[in-house]
């Protein structure tokens, strides 16, 4: 179905939106990394951290009248990749993590869309096969077993962010639907600071949890449910796309992270392969 036709203001806005919405995305590595990285906070700290703050922004849309029943599996699909995410970038640099995170997420969605029956074309396929070189390239340039780990880490938070997208096409109200998935999986996620051992937890860490979880992951996921039914879908494909570029780049200026060949092979693997599988005829 085709969008309706907007005003030339609707569409300034609509594309404000959109790159308000990618910033958030890639926020949460840069956030994550910062925190994590720096050795701010442990990975179950921030994890519980960042879902109860989502939970409380979005308080008021789980309130509402209810038109949408909560979802466990919702919640245990976000609970899944926002703990894998954070153990992941606690050695992972931010655009590392971005890229795998990503090249994970199309895998997981084109296996769901093949495993319940809808079709499968070969450029999927070589996209799959593109994106997954890509991850290769980068696993070749983190040879210890730290990153290997936490690369394998970031594979499962996209897997899991994968199954929750999938999840979220059948929601009635969306916004709700995922009001409800944080507060439930902010509760699954009370445990997780008893496994951070010896990490500290400093102000600086907590204050980075709380942005990620109620401005980057919140209110990030809200803005992009507004402006998906704004936009063609190839456009929210290609949209999808700029995350891992500008967590890269913004991780280059912000963190000090360096831009090395093999990260640039790999990105361009990883996205054309991502660009592939986005793509409709």
């Amino acid at each position: 179905m085709t969008p309706p036709a907007h005003r030339p203001g609707d569409q300034l806005g609509t594309l404000l939106l959109a790159a308000l919405a990618i910033t958030g995305f890639a926020a949460n590595s840069l956030l994550a990394r910062a925190a994590l990285g720096g050795g701010l906070i442990g990975p179950g700290s921030f994890t519980a951290i960042r879902l109860a703050s989502g939970a409380a922004i979005l308080l008021p849309w789980l309130l509402r009248s209810p038109r949408e029943r909560l979802s466990w599996r919702g919640a245990l699909a976000l609970f899944g990749y926002c703990a894998a995410f954070s153990f992941a970038y606690v050695e992972l640099n931010a655009a590392t993590g971005a890229m795998v995170l990503f090249a994970a997420v199309q895998v997981t969605i084109l296996s769901a869309t093949a495993l319940s029956g809808g079709r499968v074309r070969a450029i999927d396929v070589v996209g799959v096969v593109l994106a997954m070189a890509g991850v290769v390239l980068l696993v070749g340039a983190h040879a210890a077993p730290g990153p290997l780990l936490a690369i394998g880490s970031m594979i499962a938070a996209g897997i899991a962010w994968g199954l929750y997208s999938v999840l979220g096409r059948s929601a009635v109200d969306p916004a709700r639907r995922t009001a409800g998935n944080f507060v439930l999986a902010a509760l699954l996620a009370v445990p997780l600071p008893l496994l951070d051992g010896s990490h500290r937890l400093a102000i600086e860490g907590v204050a980075l949890a709380v942005t990620s979880g109620m401005v980057a992951s919140g209110l990030g996921y809200l803005v992009w449910y507004k402006v998906i039914p704004r936009l063609p879908s190839a456009t929210v494909g290609a949209a999808q796309l700029a995350t891992p570029v500008v967590a890269a780049l913004a991780a280059a200026a912000l963190l000090g992270e360096p831009l090395s060949w093999r990260l640039a092979a790999a990105a361009l693997l990883i996205l054309g392969g991502i660009a592939a599988t986005s793509r409709r005829a």
